[in-house]
């Protein structure tokens, strides 16, 4: 290994370690009152169950608790690796107050939020604080051997070295040095250890298998749902749109051919007709064709297909895409129809100017990501069509997060297993 290669790879882990301690102090400041601020809520909102007001705000705040926790979710993925499953069991959407506030409560995945909120609060402050901590600790340690011990009251303690003049203001450099050595190897292991305790407090209790037959279960009924509705949709285009044109074209060519000899100039206009009717049937054909699979994804693949998607978009938009090579076909088009109607929710309801979509694919996912700034606001499940984009990923193992708050922006964020 060359010097310039050691040297690289020193830098690069001394950035890793810095950024690991920035992140886990962001953490622990949030962490700490968010925990907190959802614990007590629930506490309360959960108690006034019995009085009644508790059936009006307990939805709200449980889904305050969810969108607390999704957001951790993606910062362990993110930040620590740890992949933590969301699990919460659905409601309807139709479902009164009574009936969502009790279904929230019979979630077993809801009483893992609560459980994981006091814990967060205590031991997964103490661990994110310790990340920064120890990576900031040792620079006092240099700090007192540089003239800081002057000005500290007698008898100042650094660590377990008692600091009374220049000799023992060097041994707590000394100290320090050893400190900031451990943090050059613990910081990223302590963040690490934060999310793993999330991960293991916040995932499914119940047994992998039994989970993955729920989930299963669930996507099959989905899948079969949305193919149901889609045949459905399908023949009602082709019966109201160009089977319709077809057999008016097979009349009117039944009446060209009775006028061919009595009135060869209103044959001519029929025809002419005609013509225009089959280049309209055509075009819906196409338009139906386009709507089952794009032939821009089958020829060029899923990145082309985006590209041509953003381009028919009325508002500015980015695409960068990082795809090594194709997914499997059902893979590409359930990424392509998902991003689609994200895009469609965006320029409905977003009232953005300009979109951000970025596609790229790591460890055996591909990730996509739709970014407006729009106004937020936008949330699963409030008829804005993110429902059936989850149900359509949910189909492949795919997973949806959003995070939109008020005022925006709004972040889409979509990720499918692939090979």
């Amino acid at each position: 290994m060359s010097i310039e290669t050691k040297n690289g790879n020193r830098s690069e882990r001394t950035r890793g370690v810095a950024l690991s301690a920035v992140r886990g102090l962001a953490v622990a400041l949030i962490a700490l009152p968010g925990a907190v601020l959802c614990f007590c809520l629930a506490l309360v909102s959960i108690a006034l169950v019995p009085i009644g007001v508790g059936i009006v705000t307990t939805p709200w705040v449980l889904t305050g608790v969810r969108a607390f926790a999704d957001w951790r979710r993606l910062l362990a993925a993110r930040w620590g690796g740890v992949r933590i499953p969301r699990a919460y069991r659905p409601l309807p959407a139709d479902a009164n107050p009574w009936a969502r506030t009790f279904g929230m409560l019979r979630d077993p995945a809801t009483w893992r939020d609560l459980l994981w909120l006091p814990v967060d609060m205590t031991a997964g402050f103490v661990t994110a604080l310790l990340a920064f901590a120890l990576a900031l600790y040792p620079l006092e340690g240099f700090a007192i051997a540089a003239g800081l011990w002057r000005v500290l009251p007698e008898g100042y303690w650094y660590g377990f070295v008692r600091v009374t003049d220049q000799t023992s203001a060097l041994y707590a450099a000394g100290l320090g040095a050893v400190l900031l050595a451990a943090a050059y190897w613990l910081t990223p292991l302590l963040l690490r250890a934060h999310f793993r305790l999330t991960g293991a407090v916040l995932g499914s209790g119940q047994g992998e298998l039994a989970e993955r037959v729920r989930v299963l279960t669930e996507t099959r009924r989905d899948a079969v749902d949305t193919s149901a509705a889609e045949l459905r949709r399908i023949e009602r285009d082709l019966h109201d749109g160009a089977q319709a044109r077809l057999v008016a074209m097979g009349m009117d060519l039944g009446t060209v051919e009775a006028l061919l000899e009595k009135d060869p100039a209103k044959a001519r206009e029929l025809l002419a007709q005609t013509r225009a009717s089959s280049a309209e049937a055509l075009t819906e054909l196409r338009e139906l064709v386009r709507g089952i699979h794009p032939p821009v994804l089958a020829e060029r693949g899923l990145g082309d297909a985006v590209r041509a998607l953003a381009l028919r978009l009325p508002v500015a938009s980015e695409v960068n895409v990082d795809l090594p090579g194709r997914a499997e076909a059902p893979v590409e088009a359930a990424a392509y129809f998902a991003v689609s109607e994200v895009l469609t929710n965006a320029v409905k309801h977003s009232g953005a100017d300009r979109l951000w979509i970025d596609m790229h694919r790591a460890e055996g996912r591909l990730r996509v990501t739709v970014t407006d700034n729009g106004k937020g606001g936008a949330v699963v499940g409030a008829g804005s069509g993110l429902a059936g984009v989850e149900r359509r990923l949910g189909t492949f193992d795919g997973v949806l997060a959003v995070s939109s708050p008020a005022g925006g922006p709004t972040m889409v964020t979509m990720e499918i297993p692939c090979a």
